[in-house]
């Protein structure tokens, strides 16, 4: 009986490089382990093929052999996957492979230095839209860790030192190897630390860090807006045995204002005024944020107008440009009238009679009648 050709057991051509022999066997390897088929005779029988296979073709001499002899100048004996029982090496070092790159995320790692960063902290500020508009300088108190000062963050007792971990001789991982399965963990004794404190220190108890608030004068630039972050560099928590610093990050949030609305730079309000402004017109006043001008309203005016003051808004925090004023005009009903005045306006009613003086009013009662028109069948 002729032996399958052992590129095709594999899945791959001839000119397959090494790395894409050892995917094709992990992948099918994998597939058919007679751990993940139980009383599988097929799948044995494939796992022992697949072994022999690539006991072959991972070896230079052994694959180029084998590529100009065929079986032939290959020696079964050779083959480092024919016994089941045997021959596991090629497919242990896959599994160590797999595992590594599980729990080291790819490649072998030397331990990193001892130091680490310290984190980031935020500090939520509330202010007003003047305050957002001008800017200012506000205190804040912070709790955070900060070295201490004792020991200087090294976290062992003045006059010693922290010394190599002789459970992973400093490097933070140990290996567990089980059968064929070989895992990296971080070390019990150290916990990845690379060193351990045998006479800690007594005012931190060996962490490095002691618990404080600080007081700190932050200058909150003119034109913030709500969420808007000012960024303090090495006033977060303190780094652990003796890494940098982290940074405070000051989060902004603007308070509601009763008069105006804020989008981007620009402020928004509404400003009521009379019916008799509205038709003839006239000079009112409207406030900004720099004190109170004066907006002409035009004889006329309809509710709903907007008229804009330009540079009245707020200046953008990354430029020089300022927003603009958008002044929304509303026309108020009188209320609370006397009967003279009822009777004044009755008389203004019928002096004005219908057509020309309410040009809004005619076009929208003409367009109702033209839909009760269009619905007739």
């Amino acid at each position: 009986m002729q032996e399958q050709d052992y590129y095709e057991i594999l899945g791959v051509s001839r000119s397959a490089s090494d790395a894409e022999i050892k995917k094709a066997y992990r992948k099918l390897a994998m597939k058919h382990h007679p751990d993940r088929n139980a009383n599988d005779k097929e799948s044995e029988d494939k796992f022992k093929e697949v072994q022999k296979a690539y006991a072959i073709l991972s070896d230079a001499q052994k694959r180029a052999a084998y590529d100009q002899y065929g079986h032939a100048g290959v020696d079964p004996s050779m083959g480092g996957g024919a016994g089941f029982g045997g021959g596991f090496g090629a497919f242990g070092d896959v599994f160590e492979d797999i595992f590594e790159n599980i729990f080291t995320g790819g490649g072998r790692q030397q331990h990193q230095s001892r130091g680490q960063r310290g984190a980031d902290l935020q500090f939520n500020a509330q202010i007003t839209l003047e305050e957002a508009a001008r800017g200012k300088e506000i205190e804040i108190k912070v709790p955070r860790h900060t070295n201490c000062g004792t020991c200087e963050g090294s976290g062992a007792k003045k006059g010693s030192k922290p010394t190599q971990c002789e459970t992973c001789n400093g490097i933070g991982q140990v290996r567990i190897q089980q059968g064929f399965f070989s895992i990296q963990q971080t070390c019990p004794s150290c916990h990845g630390e690379g060193q351990v404190i045998s006479d800690p220190c007594l005012d931190c108890q060996g962490q490095g860090r002691v618990r404080e608030t600080k007081t700190l004068t932050v200058k909150i630039p003119a034109g913030v807006d709500n969420g808007d972050r000012v960024r303090l560099s090495g006033e977060g928590e303190a780094g652990i045995h003796g890494g940098p610093t982290g940074d405070l990050y000051v989060q902004i949030a603007v308070k509601s204002h009763d008069i105006f609305e804020r989008a981007d730079n620009a402020l928004h309000c509404e400003v009521p005024i009379s019916f008799v402004t509205a038709a003839l017109g006239g000079t009112i006043e409207v406030p900004t944020l720099e004190g109170r001008v004066s907006l002409k309203i035009p004889a006329e005016t309809q509710t709903g107008k907007s008229f804009r003051l330009r540079g009245k808004g707020i200046k953008s925090v990354r430029s020089h440009a300022v927003g603009d004023l958008i002044c929304k005009v509303s026309v108020e009903t009188p209320v609370k009238l006397t009967a003279d005045q009822k009777k004044l306006l009755q008389k203004l009613d019928e002096s004005l009679g219908k057509g020309k003086h309410s040009p809004r009013t005619t076009s929208w009662f003409d367009g109702v009648k033209k839909f009760f028109e269009d619905m007739k069948f």
